[in-house]
């Protein structure tokens, strides 16, 4: 059977100053998407309040902006899902084999605390199904819970955006918190690269992250290498 992937995005536009805009980063979606397209799996976006899910400037522009954010940018089909993303509501987990958690700073405000996603990815956990992430993305995971209590992310292995690089894209000053930290005290085991900004995938049984926007390809290459195997 074809395999079905949901994707996370984020509502949010800006950082705490609202003169100060964020959103989707968007090559961690594109890529991603690109690899599932390749394995013929069926796709499809929710974010925490449905409908649209504004745009990371900066994920926009040269040299961040790469072939496949631009093929996104002109394809009137492909925007309109950003326009008008899926409410959780709308999702039945059960209908997923893989849940992935895009990033960009918006996440950081959105993507914890909605127990409606946290209630969605449980229950793909708890099928059998892959839980993922890229970057910010790791956000969606601090709070999600199993069905006995226990925190999904503890104990296990993963990675997500660090905090030396928010020192290095000169953001850390606008963080709301430590992303990096709160991993670490919900007991996950935190991993990083040696070097900041290159890719690097972490995979912990059925848990796939990525730590930065160069790790989305890979992300979706490690879910797809999981998925091939279920």
């Amino acid at each position: 059977m074809t395999k079905r992937i949901l994707h996370v995005v984020s509502n949010v536009a800006h950082y705490q100053d609202p003169t100060q805009p964020t959103g989707l980063w968007l090559s961690e979606l594109t890529h991603a998407w690109h690899v599932f397209a390749a394995q013929g799996y069926k796709q499809r976006i929710v974010s925490p309040q449905g409908g649209v899910s504004p745009l990371e400037p900066r994920s926009l522009k040269w040299p961040l902006a790469d072939a496949s954010v631009k093929g996104w940018l002109i394809d009137p089909a492909r925007m309109a899902l950003l326009s008008s993303t899926a409410r959780p509501h709308e999702v039945d987990p059960a209908d997923f084999d893989a849940i992935y958690f895009t990033g960009g700073h918006a996440v950081m405000w959105d993507f914890p605390d909605s127990e409606e996603m946290q209630s969605i990815t449980r229950t793909i956990h708890e099928r059998g199904g892959i839980v993922s992430s890229v970057c910010h993305g790791y956000c969606g995971l601090l709070n999600t819970r199993l069905s006995d209590g226990t925190l999904l992310v503890a104990g296990r292995r993963v990675t997500g955006f660090s905090w030396r690089e928010e020192i290095l894209a000169g953001v850390a000053a606008k963080m709301p918190y430590n992303a990096e930290e709160e991993m670490k005290r919900r007991g996950a085991r935190y991993e990083k690269a040696l070097l900041p900004f290159v890719s690097n995938v972490v995979v912990d049984g059925r848990l796939v992250t990525g730590q930065n926007p160069m790790s989305a390809k890979a992300t979706a290459e490690h879910v797809v290498a999981q998925l091939k195997v279920l």
